[in-house]
C-alpha cells in the first residue's frame, strides 16, 4: 500500500474530446493547480523535520497555516526562526484546544507529532480520536501498515482502510480506496486480487473527477498497460483524465503514448509537448525518453546534454517522494540516460568521444534496469540507434 502524494484540488477546464494534429491537446497541457492543506495524503517515514529538505519546509507551512484554521492568533507563531521554537507554540495551542474537546484541534496534534517522529505520541492522539475523525483512522492504518509503532500489522491497516472508505468523508474516502486498490494488487494484508484492485480504483478515480484520487487515475493508466491487461485505449483515456488534473506520471506516459501510438493516433507535436513538459517538472522516465528522442532525431548535443543530467540521478526513493513517480519508472529512464549518454561517448557525437567512460555509463545501464539494457541493446544490434 503506498503512501499517497499530498491530495489537491485541482482546478482545469475540461479537456477536448479529440486531438488536433496541429495544436497541443487541451487536455496534456499542465493545469493551473490550486493547493489546499490536506492531511490525509503524504505520510511519510521521515521523522523531524530537516532544514536541508524542501518537502520539510512545505509540510511545516502546511501545518503552521492550519493552526491558523483553529486559532486567528498569529502571536503563536512569533519566535527567532528555530524550526523547534516555531512548533513549540502551536503544540501548546492544539493541545489546550484538544483537551477542551476540539477534534479538528486534536486531529492537528497528532499529525505535529507524526511529522516530528513521535509516532507513539502521534497513535495516542490519533486513537483517541479515530471513530469521529476518519483522517486520523486513515493516519493510523498507514502507521499500522508501516509498522512505525510496533511490527507491522497489514491487515489491520486494511481493516482501518474499509472503514474509512465507507466514511462520506471526501478526500480522505478517495485515498482509502486508493490504498485498497494497492493492497489487493500487491496482496498486502488481503489476498492479492487484480480484479478488487480494480474495483477500488475505479471508484476512487470517479470518472476523472479532479477532487478524487487522481493517483488512483494514474494507477488505472498503469494498470491498463501492463502485459495481463493490455487494454490501451483505457490506459490512454485513464492517462489523459489523470493528466487533466495534474498528474505527473500520466503526463510522461501520454508522451510515450503519442510517441509510439499506442491506444492513440500517432501524433509526434502531441508526443514531444507531453515529454517536454513532465520532463521539465521532474518526471525522470519522460527525460529519459526525451534524450531518446533527441539522439533518434539527430539532436546530438541536446541528447548527451539531457542524458548527462539523467545519469546523476542516484537516489531512486528521494526522487519519487518528491515528484510522486513510481520508482520502477525513475529506474527505468535513468537506465535510458545512461544508455544514451554511453551511445554518444562511444561514437562521439554531441560530445568528445571516450569509449572507456562509454563502457562505464553501459555497465551503469545494465544494473540499473537490466530489461531497459537489453531492449536498448538489440536497437543497437539490428541498427535501430
Amino acid at each position: 500500500m503506498d503512501r499517497t502524494p499530498p491530495l489537491r484540488i485541482v482546478t482545469v477546464a475540461r479537456p477536448l474530446n479529440a486531438a488536433s494534429s496541429k495544436s497541443v491537446p487541451e487536455r496534456h497541457q499542465q493545469p493551473v493547480v490550486k493547493e489546499t492543506v490536506v492531511f490525509s495524503g503524504q505520510l511519510l517515514k521521515q521523522g523531524a523535520m530537516d532544514s536541508s529538505d524542501p518537502t520539510a519546509h512545505r509540510r511545516t507551512g502546511q501545518i503552521l497555516n492550519a493552526v491558523l484554521t483553529v486559532s486567528a492568533n498569529r502571536e503563536v507563531f512569533k519566535c527567532d526562526g528555530n524550526s523547534e521554537r516555531l512548533m513549540e507554540k502551536p503544540e501548546k495551542l492544539l493541545k489546550s484546544r484538544a483537551e477542551a474537546g476540539d477534534t479538528q484541534a486534536s486531529f492537528l496534534l497528532g499529525h505535529l507529532y507524526y511529522e516530528e517522529g513521535h509516532y507513539r505520541e502521534a497513535e495516542a492522539v490519533f486513537d483517541g480520536i479515530k471513530d469521529r475523525e476518519p483522517q486520523a483512522l486513515y493516519q493510523l492504518a498507514v502507521m499500522y501498515y508501516d509498522g512505525l509503532v510496533t511490527t507491522a500489522d497489514p491487515s489491520k491497516a486494511v481493516d482501518y482502510m474499509r472503514r474509512v472508505a465507507e466514511c462520506d468523508t471526501g478526500s480522505v474516502r478517495y485515498a482509502a480506496l486508493y490504498n485498497l486498490g494497492r493492497a489487493y494488487l500487491q496482496g498486502y494484508g488481503v489476498q492479492a486480487s487484480r480484479e478488487e484492485a480494480e474495483k477500488y480504483w475505479l471508484i476512487a478515480a470517479d470518472d476523472g473527477n479532479p477532487n478524487a484520487s487522481v493517483e488512483a487515475q494514474s494507477s488505472l493508466g498503469l494498470f491498463y498497460s501492463s502485459p495481463e491487461m493490455r487494454d490501451l485505449k483505457r490506459a490512454f483515456y485513464w492517462h489523459s483524465e489523470a493528466c487533466a488534473n495534474g498528474s505527473l506520471e500520466s503526463q510522461g506516459a501520454l508522451g510515450i503514448m503519442y510517441l509510439y501510438g499506442y491506444g492513440v493516433s500517432k501524433n509526434l507535436l502531441a508526443a514531444f509537448y507531453c515529454l517536454t513538459e513532465a520532463a521539465e517538472r521532474g518526471n525522470v522516465y519522460a527525460q529519459g525518453h526525451l534524450a531518446a528522442y533527441y539522439y533518434q532525431h539527430r539532436l546530438y548535443t541536446r541528447a548527451a546534454l539531457l542524458a548527462k543530467r539523467v545519469c546523476k540521478y542516484e537516489d531512486v526513493s528521494a526522487i519519487a517522494k518528491f515528484t510522486g513517480c513510481n520508482p520502477q519508472y525513475i529506474c527505468k529512464g535513468i537506465a535510458i540516460g545512461l544508455f544514451y549518454y554511453a551511445r554518444c561517448l562511444q561514437l562521439g557525437r554531441g560530445l568528445a568521444q571516450n569509449t572507456e567512460k562509454a563502457l562505464h555509463y553501459y555497465t551503469k545501464a545494465a544494473l540499473m534496469s537490466p530489461e531497459v539494457f537489453k531492449d536498448l541493446q538489440l536497437d543497437v544490434i539490428y541498427g535501430r540507434m
